[in-house]
């Protein structure tokens, strides 16, 4: 993922609200929402099948995680691919305190990245580059490729919808934030080391490049009644919508191996 917004138990909007775009390559190889199966047919989310993880996933046990990348001015090769984080927590059945022992023994294989991962009533923070890991306190949140509730232009512009909110958005209004192309003032852009031109192609909600862009907007929402319904609209080259799934599941979250 490239950004996500997430209230998280607040009054306004219950137990978790996600809303998220991930952005990558057109050319690389993706499978769209769906559950995995035969082999995890329990997780819900999108895989990336170029390296066979995944950005943004949720099991019937409220097992959940998120990845973004952490931008630097320079392209950091690594042994292994971060969607790998997701896929292993999420289909997994370590504690989310084993499961950041080991992220801290492991992270250095790993290009930096932030991890949003837990059960839905414990969600935890990562950063790789800081080596920080923090519980995520009830409350409106947003992650893009620096740390947890960095001032970015695209952070901030959700953020104030979020908190706008006296009850749960409409699933459409969250996908039209999603889509808002607006790039931020000049004086708005983040340094960090990719220069002038590109910092203003990467600040909007949604990216539109020639190469890369916004491939994925998803909308996850769960109610008291641990219904969860996860929207996903994909998009392609021109930032021309190519699908869109909806599937829902109830969690039961005393069914942990």
């Amino acid at each position: 993922m490239c950004v996500i917004a997430l209230a998280y138990q607040t009054a306004a909007c219950g137990p978790l609200l996600v809303a998220a775009n991930r952005d990558e390559y057109y050319a690389r190889p993706t499978a769209a929402l769906d559950f995995w199966r035969p082999e995890h047919p329990d997780v819900l989310g999108g895989r990336d099948l170029q390296a066979g993880g995944s950005w943004l996933a949720m099991d019937v046990r409220g097992r959940f995680a998120a990845v973004t990348h952490i931008r630097e001015g320079h392209t950091r090769s690594a042994a292994r691919s971060r969607g790998e984080l997701v896929k292993r927590f999420v289909s997994g059945d370590e504690s989310a305190l084993e499961f950041a022992a080991w992220l801290k023994a492991e992270h250095g294989q790993f290009a930096p990245f932030n991890l949003l991962f837990g059960e839905i009533r414990n969600l935890l923070h990562f950063n790789s580059r800081s080596g920080m890991l923090n519980r995520v306190p009830p409350g409106i949140h947003v992650l893009s490729n620096a740390d947890m509730n960095s001032r970015w232009f695209k952070c901030e512009q959700l953020r104030a919808k979020l908190q706008q909110q006296t009850r749960p958005p409409a699933e459409n209004d969250i996908l039209r934030w999603l889509s808002d192309p607006t790039p931020a003032p000049v004086e708005q852009l983040p340094n960090t080391g990719v220069g002038l031109a590109l910092e203003k192609m990467l600040s909007p909600v949604f990216i539109n490049g020639r190469d890369y862009g916004t491939r994925a907007s998803s909308v996850l929402m769960l109610n008291a009644r641990s219904e969860l319904s996860f929207t996903e609209v994909s998009w392609g080259l021109g930032g021309r919508e190519s699908g869109r799934r909806r599937q829902t599941m109830r969690l039961t979250p005393n069914r942990n191996s």
